[in-house]
């Protein structure tokens, strides 16, 4: 069944339809990974975005139960090169086609994804759809097609829900968690409470924590304002965590500014350097907005790690208060887990704001 990737810019190409039977709009990104589909198709961060993978077959070890990065995936489409016509790996429950047929996600492959991501990185991102016929009125239509901006309340939970343990007590503000967050902080035995991305600081104090995570998610930081009141007064009392749009949110709330790049950094071959030591990792990223560098110097917010390639802000300190953030995923999932020493930092935060206050220490 032919289906066409058509550009907002005009640009058209010819594939073959997988997936669901549907027509999808969707800003059109690039992801380098070369594994870990499903991890980036059922992350949040990609909450209204058509997702092209660079490597040149995917869906070749199917989909597994354990993978998922949310239980429910919300990106608009998938663009491959070849789609594996048989998938082989022990875990595999199912195919990639099959699962996203079961979500309603529309695919598309035979597309020379390297020329549309060269044409991306030349003319930026931008608006996109999938369709099995292109009619006049096609592309026009495509360019006056507003994309949603309420991605985080699509993607966050609506309710407060545990994970218990017996360690330090962490509250997870969720702005489109993925699962491998909690994994990781479950492995150093914090007792966690998610709560939803509107929740507000004196909720949060309720429970009492020994720290705040803020979590990644999807779209332009600017779309939740709501969020930066309850920042600026849970800094001042608890240390603070923040990944990705949480690193961006931790930005606008001390008075920094954001930005959306050109194409992003969606992938995880992304090195970053920590200012302080040197010190090198691989990472995981999904983003695309970036904190403005020249912003910071009327805050109290210090680079703390920068990406190589481009001089990315990839980490920030408050000066004052025990509060930082990583633009990148320390939890990896896909990814090299070079950053993971990220969460071990916030639990010795926790601990050492813990002894300073009550002269005590959790168990961690």
């Amino acid at each position: 069944m032919k289906r066409y990737l058509v550009l907002a810019d005009g640009t058209i190409y010819q594939g073959t339809g997988f997936g669901a039977a549907k027509a999808t709009v969707g800003e059109l990104v690039f992801n380098t990974g070369m594994s870990g589909y499903q991890e980036s198709i059922t992350d949040q961060s990609y909450n209204g975005e058509i997702l092209m993978f660079t490597y040149p077959l995917i869906g070749n070890y199917g989909i597994n139960r354990d993978d998922h990065e949310s239980i429910k995936p919300t990106c608009k489409g998938v663009v491959v090169h070849e789609v594996a016509r048989r998938a082989s790996n022990w875990r595999s429950e199912m195919s990639l086609d099959d699962y996203l047929k079961q979500n309603q996600i529309p695919g598309i492959t035979d597309i020379d994804t390297r020329a549309v991501t060269k044409h991306i990185r030349e003319k930026g991102a931008m608006k996109a759809t999938i369709v099995d016929e292109v009619l006049p009125d096609t592309v026009e239509r495509l360019k006056v097609t507003e994309l949603g901006t309420a991605v985080v309340a699509e993607s966050s939970t609506n309710n407060a829900y545990p994970n218990p343990s017996t360690g330090p007590n962490v509250v997870v503000v969720d702005f489109g968690l993925k699962h491998s967050i909690l994994r990781e902080l479950a492995k150093r035995n914090c007792n966690l409470t998610v709560l939803p991305y509107n929740t507000t600081a004196s909720e949060i104090m309720a429970l009492n924590p020994d720290g705040v995570m803020l979590t990644n998610g999807p779209g332009d930081p600017k779309d939740v304002p709501s969020a930066l009141p309850m920042i600026r007064e849970i800094e001042k009392q608890i240390p603070l965590f923040g990944i990705c749009l949480g690193h961006q949110l931790f930005a606008l709330a001390n008075g920094a500014n954001t930005f959306k790049m050109k194409f992003g950094h969606r992938g995880f071959n992304h090195p970053v350097r920590e200012i302080a030591t040197g010190r090198i990792d691989f990472t995981s990223q999904n983003h695309g907005y970036a904190v403005d560098r020249d912003s910071l110097a009327a805050t109290d917010l210090m680079v703390t790690h920068e990406e190589i390639n481009d001089g990315t802000v990839e980490g920030l300190r408050h000066r004052e208060y025990a509060a930082f953030s990583v633009q990148y995923h320390p939890d990896a999932a896909p990814g090299p887990h070079d950053a993971d020493h990220i969460f071990d930092e916030f639990i010795e935060l926790m601990a050492a704001h813990q002894v300073a206050r009550k002269g005590s220490k959790f168990n961690a």
